[in-house]
Order: structure tokens, then sequence, then C-alpha cells
């Protein structure tokens, strides 16, 4: 039996990972996998009251990021590890990459600080597989566009979401084993290809 894997998605807002996680989960299922899907900041309820806060309460980048870890903490210790321990595959919308782009590379919080909350938080456990959907930011932001509301991150700037890019992917090349990167301009069959050769080779 295959051991259960952590699998992330990851990548700017407008990048459509969101829309191929289910797809991509469906999938694994008709494979005979247990498949849970979860998102981050969430995954419980305390992360998703936390998420709340976070998508529409103004605040420090040095805040922002504790509360990121904080209920990432929780999703951790009650939903991700409980679950690879039952054997069941899992699948996040984000996890700590995204601190490592939104809040260190977009905000500026130093790399430092969240390297120490990574280790405090999650020291033990990595996905092994990160999805990045890698594109150019003035795409992106023309998908968004056709959104009726806008958290407070999708209301940020063009140069903020550049800064978030960039440093998704030098986080990539940190370490290329756990990372692929798709090329997300491409039509959403296009993806779906890259996507399929991926699960195959899972």
């Amino acid at each position: 039996m295959t051991t259960a894997k952590f699998i992330t998605f990851e990548g700017v807002d407008g990048a459509g990972k969101s829309t191929h996680l289910a797809w991509f989960a469906d999938t694994l299922r008709q494979r005979g996998h247990n498949v849970l899907v979860t998102r981050e900041p969430g995954g419980t309820p305390l992360g998703e009251a936390l998420r709340e806060i976070l998508l529409n309460q103004p605040m420090h980048a040095e805040t922002e990021a504790l509360l990121m870890f904080a209920a990432r903490c929780e999703h951790v210790k009650q939903v991700i590890q409980p679950a690879l321990q039952q054997g069941t595959w899992v699948i996040s919308d984000r996890f700590s990459d995204a601190s490592f782009a939104y809040q260190g590379g977009g905000r500026g919080v130093p790399v430092e600080k969240l390297e120490q909350l990574e280790q405090w938080v999650h020291a033990e456990l990595q996905p092994d597989l990160t999805l990045l959907f890698d594109i150019p930011v003035e795409v992106a932001r023309q998908r968004l566009s056709n959104n009726l509301t806008l958290d407070r991150f999708e209301q940020e700037k063009g140069q903020f979401f550049e800064k978030v890019r960039q440093a998704y992917l030098a986080r990539s090349q940190k370490t290329p084993s756990r990372f692929t990167v798709i090329r997300a301009e491409q039509t959403p069959e296009g993806v779906k290809v890259s996507l399929e050769k991926i699960i195959s080779a899972i």
C-alpha cells in the first residue's frame, strides 16, 4: 500500500490553483486513495475564525505572520498529522511556503523569523510534493478583476504580488526536489495535462 502523501498547492492569488485542486483530489480518489482536501489559513474551526480576521482586518506584518502560524499549528496538530497517520492523503490549498512568499516576500518579514516559526510549528513535517502555480502577475491580476469582492490580500498592488511571486520561485529553487512548477497561464486543459503527468508519477 502506498504511504499517504501530503501535497500542497501554492501560487499567487489569481493563479488558478484552487480551480484545479478539486479535480486533482477527485482523480486521486478514482485511483483508490482516501483524500482529505483542506486549506490555509483555515482547516479547523479556530483556523477558519483566524482566516476571517487575516483576510479582513488590517494588522502589522509580523502579527499577520504569527496568526498564520498559529492557525497552521492547529491545522497540523488537529487535521494534517492525524489524517496522514490514518493513511489518508492530504491536499492543502497553501501551507508554509505561502508565509515565506506573502509575509516574507510581500510584507518583508525577515526570513529568519519565519524559519523559526516553521521549526516550532512543524519541524517534523514538510509536504511530499508542492505544486507551484506560477503565472505572470499581470495575468493573475486580470483574472482577479472579474471578482466582485476582493479580500485584503487580493486588493494589494501588482508590485506586492511580484514580490510574492519571486519569493515563491526562490523557495522552489531552494528545495527543487519537493517543488513542481506549473505554468499557470496555460489554458485549463493545458494545466490539467501537466497535472495528469504528475499524478501518474506519484
